[in-house]
């Protein structure tokens, strides 16, 4: 019995410590383990440094087209979206009222205008009865200086004679009102004649009719918009972008524009105007960027993404932007060392759209730097025990 009881005790015993044993080891290769770790080494990439903006689509050139005169709208010759030329009639209002009275004008015109001939042919005689007069007074002067007519006689030449120059005089001066009334008539006409050229709504200039803004049968006043009208040529993107991304941001750099409505399709484009005063707000400055070749189809207010190509390097040394961390304020890299983490502060240039970091100095490419997934990296220490997967 003491035999069995020994035994037992031995087997419960190894039991316990196989038990020990296995949970040992189950920790040491997991908890106890080493961290898991990618390795990657510095590398040449060709980098692009971009600064991104989010925008919407605009034209910098919009203009209302609007009616001079107040009028009820008869007909119209464009509709939204239609591509009109400058000098395109777009819109006819009634102009019944505006017709008679250049008709009205019309008349009054060639009255005067036959006024003023009447009056003319007036002064041509008066100014001939003078010449007639002015030579019989003279000649009767003379004749009674030698006693051949009457002095009484030749005084009724004389006074003839003045009478046809105050004839004269006369004359000239209701041939200058006929011609001012001429002017006048003539200034009358062309102002009803202006009345009726309002009337018809003409282009102010090429562009795309983006609305339509009255319809047939409305009546329309000075300054009411008939149609809004936009310079394809002049839309861009208005694109706000973040005041501690400004620099290199300049007019002329090269930019990749994306559109909501073709996310997959790139546009090029270029900055064409860059804001003074940031939003106080959102820390953010507006930068105009214009799409080159003009964008043909287009719809104002559309949401786009620009990217402003401030640099370019070729050949040059990169880590993925993943493996650069910040560890008291400053800029780094885990390089592995003998199994270890040892933190090593770099120098990094411009950052890729594709993720890609140039680094400027601090590392050279022979060193293996870790990489983990986020959450697990901000758990690196120094001297800190990691196995490179392979």
């Amino acid at each position: 019995m003491e035999i069995l009881k020994t035994l037992t005790r031995k087997k419960t015993y190894l039991i316990w410590l196989t038990v020990l044993v296995a949970v040992g080891i189950v920790l040491k290769i997991t908890l106890f383990a080493p961290q898991l770790v990618k390795t990657v080494t510095i590398e040449k990439r060709d980098l692009t440094a971009q600064v991104y903006g989010n925008g919407t689509v605009e034209a910098k050139v919009i203009v209302g087209v609007s009616s001079k005169i107040t009028g009820r709208i008869v007909e119209l010759y464009a509709d939204q979206g239609d591509q009109v030329k400058r000098g395109q009639l777009l819109a006819k209002l009634e102009n019944e009222d505006v017709l008679h009275q250049q008709y009205q004008s019309e008349a009054g015109l060639n009255r005067s205008a036959a006024g003023f001939n009447v009056e003319q042919a007036n002064l041509h005689k008066a100014t001939a009865t003078l010449a007639l007069a002015e030579k019989n007074a003279q000649r009767f002067r003379a004749l009674a200086e030698k006693n051949l007519v009457s002095k009484l006689e030749a005084e009724q030449y004389d006074t003839s004679c003045q009478v046809a120059r105050e004839e004269v005089a006369r004359c000239r001066a209701t041939l200058d009102a006929a011609t001012m009334e001429q002017r006048a008539s003539r200034a009358g006409l062309g102002f009803a004649r202006s009345k009726v050229s309002d009337t018809l709504i003409y282009a102010p200039q090429d562009g795309i009719i983006i609305t339509r803004d009255l319809e047939k049968g409305a009546t329309v006043s000075p300054g009411m918009s008939i149609f809004t009208l936009a310079d394809p040529k002049t839309v861009w993107v208005k694109a706000n972008v973040d005041e501690s991304q400004l620099k290199g941001v300049e007019i002329g750099k090269k930019v990749v524009i994306t559109l909501r409505s073709s996310a997959g399709e790139q546009l090029s484009g270029q900055v064409a105007r860059t804001g003074r005063q940031s939003d106080r707000v959102t820390e953010e400055l507006e930068v105009d960027v214009a799409f080159t070749p003009p964008l043909k189809a287009f719809r104002l207010g559309e949401q786009s993404d620009v990217y402003i190509v401030t640099g370019m390097k070729k050949d040059t040394p990169s880590l993925p932007s993943a493996a650069i961390v910040t560890k008291d304020k400053k800029r780094g890299v885990w390089v592995v060392k003998n199994g270890k983490l040892a933190f090593k502060e770099i120098l990094v240039g411009i950052v890729d759209r594709s993720n890609f970091t140039e680094i400027a100095a601090g590392i050279d490419s022979r060193e293996q730097v870790a990489m983990a997934p986020p959450p697990e990296m901000t758990k690196f220490q120094e001297g800190m025990k990691v196995m490179v997967r392979k």
